[in-house]
């Protein structure tokens, strides 16, 4: 095939029929490597879903923190104590308030 004899719509056309080849390859190549696996893991007597399940890491669940500290002007607004130190807290350890006298 001469590209170079091509018109614009016909370079465009050409293009575009690559990128769907493209495309389908890829996928085609995955679920025969999905199908690979699947086998594999039934010969082994589990599901492949089994498998992805406990090589997927867990999620650790971490219980909200309980505030340590409220607004002497706003109770309503807290802080845990643990992160960036909200503008109050700093405003009012600047303005001479311990933290003892903040806490909850």
């Amino acid at each position: 095939m001469d590209i170079d004899s091509l018109s614009l719509k016909e370079l465009k056309d050409l293009r575009a029929r690559i990128d769907r080849a493209i495309e389908t390859f890829e996928t085609r190549r995955k679920r025969e490597a999905a199908e690979e696996l699947e086998a594999k893991a039934r010969e082994l007597g589990f599901t492949l879903k089994d498998l992805v399940d406990l090589a997927s890491p867990r999620k650790r669940v971490t219980a909200a923190a309980a505030a340590k500290y409220a607004n002497p002007e706003n109770p309503a607004d807290t802080w845990t104590g643990r992160g960036r130190k909200p503008r109050w807290f700093v405003e009012a350890t600047a303005a001479g308030r311990t933290p003892e006298e903040m806490a909850v």
